[in-house]
Parts: C-alpha cells; sequence; structure tokens
C-alpha cells in the first residue's frame, strides 16, 4: 500500500494579502486562539528568508511571521456570496455600487 503526501511549497505574499495565519507556538503548546485572519501590512527580506508584519483583523500586531505559517485567503471567496446572490437580494449600498459601475462610461470593445 502506497500512501500519497502532497506538500504545499511557501510562497511570498504580498503586502495587503489577506491570509490565514497560525501561531506555531500557541499550536504546538495546545492553547487556544492561534489561528488568524491577517491583513499582511509588510515584508522583510533576509538572507535566510522573508518575515512578514500582520495585523490582525480582529486588532493587535504579529512580527516577523513566516510564510510557512500563513496561507492566502483568495479574493473569490470573500466575494462568492455576493457574485452568486440575486440583486433583489442585495443590501442597498451593494445596489448602490452595482448602478454606479453600470452607469460608468467603459471603452468600446474592438470590433471582431
Amino acid at each position: 500500500m502506497t500512501t500519497s503526501t502532497t506538500t504545499t511549497l511557501p510562497r511570498e505574499f504580498a503586502a495587503g494579502d489577506y491570509v490565514l495565519y497560525r501561531d506555531p507556538n500557541l499550536f504546538w503548546r495546545g492553547e487556544s486562539d492561534h489561528t488568524k485572519v491577517c491583513w499582511i501590512y509588510d515584508c522583510q527580506r533576509y538572507a535566510t528568508g522573508v518575515r512578514y508584519t500582520l495585523h490582525p483583523v480582529t486588532g493587535g500586531t504579529i512580527s516577523n511571521a513566516q510564510g510557512d505559517y500563513m496561507r492566502l485567503l483568495p479574493p473569490a471567496d470573500a466575494m462568492r456570496d455576493i457574485d452568486t446572490t440575486p440583486v433583489n437580494a442585495l443590501g442597498s449600498a451593494a445596489v448602490a455600487w452595482l448602478t454606479q459601475q453600470a452607469s460608468t462610461e467603459r471603452p468600446e470593445l474592438p470590433a471582431r
């Protein structure tokens, strides 16, 4: 019997990305509140790799975070409910934004 394991290679993240961050010290000690949704504020490059300054969405700052303990939260996941919701179910602010986008002048597409 063979067992297959998939390893996700660490990637470099960019300032402004939203990530899920797991604090390895809290996690391996079995403490709670070890995983947070964060916004990347800054990236510092060192000879040994990249470290990140994170701002959890609940407040505070996490310094020197390693990318190995972060996973990107894609914008498509955050916007899926808006992309799939019928317009009549959206709030007034969303409808106003969609109306504004529809009235914005866009360049003509080239003729085929």
